[in-house]
């Protein structure tokens, strides 16, 4: 890899988990990558399915594509809009029903 690469290629391990515990899907890439707002990730041949009570655990490969520094700026900007969408505040009293 490339010091200044923008698309590199990184192997991963990626877990999933659907049980009655937990439902999760984690990818820890190889090596210390940071990954940046507006930066892309894309898993390859990452399972789909997993059946209720297994968790599976793959080695696959991942492509880094690195944002520039105009995509990276409207990801920020975008964010923080979204952001906003969470707050759902009112001080307002409620209708009577």
């Amino acid at each position: 890899m490339k010091a200044n690469s923008r698309v590199f290629d990184v192997p991963c391990t990626i877990e999933i988990e659907q049980t009655a515990e937990s439902l999760h899907a984690h990818v820890d890439l190889d090596g210390d990558i940071d990954i940046h707002p507006g930066d892309r990730v894309l898993i390859h041949d990452a399972p789909v399915e997993v059946a209720y009570g297994e968790r599976v655990v793959v080695r696959r490969s991942a492509t880094i594509m690195r944002a520039s520094w105009s995509e990276r700026l409207w990801a920020r900007f975008v964010a923080s809009l979204e952001l906003t969408e969470l707050y759902d505040v009112s001080f307002t009293p409620r209708r009577k029903l």
